[in-house]
């Protein structure tokens, strides 16, 4: 591991095995390559985070495109969270584009020339996928919490992501089963690697919920400063407030108002009154 304007950078022991093949089969140069790449691709998050004042903690390196960890990032606008991740593919796209500009020049052809053009369009579309952490599935993510509350966006993008992950695995070895072939043991480990991660990450979505309630308290100064209208939740006093918390939107400011058996408005509570109340271990409003 090593630490680069501040973010830790390290390689994912799959990439290491991958590495070390390449060694044997003497493809070592194309790993280069390969490296150079992916890391390229996630400097591109970096740069983008960084405009938005996001901080990077760490750079892990996977041979399809790598995992960058950054701080919760549910305070930005959904333009701004997919700006970050279409900003890795689009460096693909950059690179792609100064390869062609050589080759029209006359300054780069060959295998290895058509080896960085295949590599760079294999790591930008796979990495479109709508799999988390992928790129495509951040944005789907982001889009699904305009319409979703926030709760329901992180179920159905997680369901999604380890469905996807199946697919990966299963066009990885359906050629197999169908004597077509040896299985794409590469992109096998990675289906694995990909599903593991979202079956985890799955288990642990009221981990992940509750960050996003602990930094709600952006979203409320944002309402005010912008003067935004607040989006109502009806209840009742026997409503848990968890219930009512998993109502609660990403770019939404919410006030909650507690109805009576006769239908009467007794309180209205704004969120941080439900936030606190939940934090504080108080079951319902």
């Amino acid at each position: 591991m090593i630490k680069w304007s501040g973010i830790k950078i390290s390689v994912h022991p799959f990439f290491v095995i991958i590495m070390l093949a390449s060694v044997l089969t003497g493809h070592f140069l194309e790993l280069i390559a390969l490296f150079a790449i992916v890391f390229i691709h996630e400097l591109g998050h970096v740069f983008a985070a960084r405009c938005f004042d996001v901080n990077v903690l760490s750079i892990q390196m996977l041979p399809f495109g790598g995992v960058a960890e950054m701080e919760d990032t549910s305070h930005l606008t959904v333009r701004r969270e997919i700006a970050i991740a279409l900003a890795g593919p689009l460096q693909n796209v950059i690179l792609i584009g100064i390869s062609l500009l050589l080759k029209v020049c006359g300054l780069w052809e060959g295998a290895f020339f058509i080896y960085f053009i295949h590599s760079n369009l294999l790591i930008a579309l796979f990495n479109l996928l709508p799999i988390l952490p992928l790129d495509g599935g951040k944005v789907w993510q982001s889009l699904c919490s305009t319409i979703l509350p926030f709760h329901l966006t992180l179920v159905y993008s997680l369901r999604i992501s380890l469905l996807f992950s199946v697919l990966v695995i299963l066009y990885a070895v359906v050629p197999y089963m169908f004597g077509q072939g040896m299985p794409n043991l590469n992109l096998l480990l990675v289906g694995i690697f990909l599903f593991y991660s979202n079956w985890m990450d799955y288990r642990n979505i009221m981990y992940r919920f509750m960050r996003f309630l602990v930094n709600r308290e952006q979203v409320y100064v944002r309402h005010w400063m912008n003067g935004g209208l607040a989006q109502p939740i009806v209840t009742n006093k026997s409503q848990p407030l968890e219930q009512i918390l998993r109502l609660f939107r990403r770019q939404k400011y919410h006030f909650v108002y507690v109805m009576n058996q006769q239908g009467d408005i007794v309180a209205v509570l704004p969120e941080q009154r439900i936030i606190s109340s939940f934090l504080r271990g108080k079951p319902g409003a």
